[in-house]
């Protein structure tokens, strides 16, 4: 897809999804300074609801606070992605990015299945009300515009940290649906990690994992591209 066509359909991309699908795009070194994702880690619309959609009251205070993080980290994957397919115009930034703009609104519509706040409202491209995405998304982008190496190796750099977080946030709710949605995630972001792995292959790279065991690393990206749905 032309970069100019990619950048205006993601900018047209605003209705959200009723129905929690998600058909994952096709997805997926050292830096001399690695950048740990850690400092934020410590840490789509539905359909109306109806008398017996259930509320957040259902919830914990960290199946909440995981739920909102995630919706935001979605949005930061997708944001870099965009930036850096503006940058380099590398094929696998455009599939990708498309990608998480589902997966932000599948978040999206758990937040409004259970009547919680979005934290993304009317924030644009780059903006977050976490100040620790918010620096993350700053010090990516910045990392990422050195080259297309180094872009790819952010985008490897973000797949990890998305499984380990969500992973993370499984472990706070017991919720079917919410769990359903956790999993596409997954299922998506190794799909990801792989389109990375093979893009740095290809620039000559052998990516050192910095945030999962390097054995995880391996298996995932050594393993067959799956097909996620919800």
């Amino acid at each position: 897809m032309p970069r100019k066509q990619f950048l205006r359909h993601l900018g047209a991309t605003a209705g959200v999804i009723a129905v929690v699908t998600l058909v994952v795009a096709c997805g997926g070194g050292d830096a001399e300074a690695p950048l740990s994702l850690s400092a934020a880690s410590a840490r789509g619309a539905a359909p109306v609801a109806a008398e017996s959609d259930p509320t957040p009251n259902e919830l914990s205070s960290a199946a909440i606070d995981g739920l909102k993080f995630m919706r935001e980290e979605e949005k930061l994957a997708r944001d870099v992605y965009v930036a850096m397919f503006a940058l380099w115009g590398h094929r696998t930034f455009g599939n990708i990015a498309q990608s998480e703009t589902e997966h932000t609104e599948a978040v999206l519509s758990m937040l409004t299945r259970y009547g919680i706040e979005d934290p993304a409202a009317n924030k644009s491209a780059g903006l977050f009300a976490d100040p620790d995405l918010q620096a993350m998304y700053d010090a990516l982008v910045t990392r990422g515009s050195a080259s297309l190496v180094e872009g790819l190796k952010v985008g490897a750099l973000i797949e990890e940290t998305d499984i380990r977080d969500i992973e993370d946030k499984k472990i706070v709710t017991d919720e079917a649906d919410i769990l359903g949605v956790y999993d596409s995630l997954l299922c998506g972001s190794r799909n990801h990690l792989r389109a990375f792995n093979n893009a740095l292959l290809g620039q000559g790279v052998v990516y050192v994992s910095q945030v999962i065991p390097q054995q995880e690393w391996d298996a995932i990206a050594q393993s067959p591209r799956e097909t996620c749905g919800g």
